[in-house]
């Protein structure tokens, strides 16, 4: 039976303590401080999470929402693609985390109640233990998978180390891609810390700022993959990139239709012809997402965690 690329089930973390992690600007260049306080950060970042599930919801897509907890101190608990990901074959992933508090948002709750909603784990593959190395994988945040034709991208950073991306891949079973992705900052080109924030994958088209690959034959090795899967590649500029246009995820809503699902940042980052090129596949599904942008330095796809699990 062929994997399906996109589901109808996502499971979300509402926030509690939202703020700027700086644990975890050290690397992530999306992230601004702003000056405001802490409550009201959070009380924004509520509010567009509210109205993000309510858009997906009214979509007709399950979202299973699980509430943050005061303690520990997880500023960045809405993100949760980065620490777990879930398999058709009841697979679960659960990730080693670059910020010693990102670390504190894995729960064995969020566990309970996924099983609690019909939905079967059979096996956890944990690569946790890497941290004790400073090994990192963090997630579908490091990983960008093409599910139906076991492709698995990989931009590698200090936050997506090569060996263990390679062992996830044996381990799951699927053809690594790797490349180095850079973004320009203060005129010098850095790695970007996840390949979420550069590349989509989606049914038939990838989404994809190609001008981040800055060596020729790795760039070419990305496109050759896409191409020969059939997927029609939608280029965005490295400043739409910035309006995390990269940062979108295919979903299904009533009826199996299908979703991209983006912040209205990238949606308004997009030109007519990308619109159009996106819409013969996907209607756009997008919500304002600003707060959380600018302070989490993660948009809409890392928002959602998705739910391939099979049902009992």
């Amino acid at each position: 039976m062929k994997n399906k690329q996109a589901t109808d089930t996502i499971l979300m973390i509402r926030p509690v303590n939202f703020r700027m992690n700086e644990q975890t600007a050290v690397n992530n260049y999306f992230q601004e401080n702003i000056n405001e306080l802490q409550a009201t950060v959070n009380k924004k970042a509520q509010e567009e999470f509210d109205t993000f599930v309510g858009k997906l919801k009214a979509a007709g897509v399950h979202v299973i929402v699980v509430e943050d907890t005061m303690e520990p101190d997880t500023p960045d608990s809405i993100f949760p693609n980065n620490w777990i990901s879930f398999h058709e074959d009841g697979q679960i992933g659960v990730y080693p985390m670059f910020a010693e508090n990102r670390r504190l948002e894995r729960r064995d709750d969020v566990l309970e109640r996924l099983e609690a909603e019909g939905l079967v784990i059979r096996n956890v593959m944990d690569y946790t233990a890497a941290e004790e190395e400073n090994v990192f994988l963090e997630g579908t945040g490091s990983i960008v998978l093409d599910r139906e034709n076991r492709k698995a991208y990989c931009a590698l950073s200090p936050r997506a180390d090569e060996d263990l991306f390679i062992e996830f891949c044996e381990d799951f079973e699927y053809t690594p891609v790797i490349f180095y992705a850079y973004q320009t900052v203060k005129e010098e080109r850095m790695l970007i810390y996840h390949t979420n924030v550069m590349m989509c994958v989606a049914d038939k088209f990838a989404v994809i700022c190609l001008d981040t690959i800055d060596d020729k034959k790795e760039r070419k090795n990305v496109v050759t993959h896409l191409t020969n899967d059939g997927k029609e590649i939608i280029e965005i500029s490295e400043a739409q990139m910035h309006q995390f246009a990269g940062n979108m995820l295919q979903v299904l809503g009533d009826n199996e239709k299908k979703y991209l699902v983006m912040s209205g940042a990238a949606h308004k980052a997009l030109t007519p012809a990308q619109i159009q090129q996106i819409e013969k596949y996907s209607e756009i599904l997008s919500s304002p997402l600003d707060t959380i942008e600018t302070c989490g330095g993660g948009s809409a796809r890392c928002m959602m965690a998705e739910v391939f699990l099979p049902k009992k």
